[in-house]
């Protein structure tokens, strides 16, 4: 999958598009999703033009990854569910439904999420 430099995601880093930030540093903007599928919903992006988790833990300086994987956790802990719990998620290609192709983490959390996938 290639960058596509109008996706959505980019669009909103570009200020076109509104959201409603949660977080935002040097390398990251985190947001609350428009569609919540639980009570905290909130997507976190890096602010480089990655496509996914392989592309960005392959070429993302460490700068990068090290203020991603803090935020994440500094999110989790500011939207209140790093007590409860929450869940990690993102997706990869076409068989993950990835929709958005910005390699992004959806925090859940908020109320109990049940399996994360359904067995075969």
């Amino acid at each position: 999958m290639a960058y596509d430099s109008n996706n959505i995601f980019a669009r909103i880093l570009r200020g076109e598009i509104p959201c409603r930030k949660a977080y935002e540093d040097d390398h990251v903007l985190a947001f609350h999703d428009i569609h919540p599928q639980a009570p905290t919903h909130i997507l976190v992006i890096p602010k480089g033009a990655y496509v996914s988790a392989a592309d960005f833990g392959a070429t993302a300086s460490d700068a990068e990854i090290a203020a991603f994987t803090r935020a994440v956790s500094r999110i989790a802990a500011e939207a209140g569910v790093e007590g409860s719990g929450y869940r990690l998620i993102s997706n990869h290609g076409p068989d993950s439904h990835q929709e958005v192709p910005h390699y992004h983490v959806h925090i859940l959390g908020g109320r109990q999420l049940g399996r994360l996938v359904t067995p075969l």
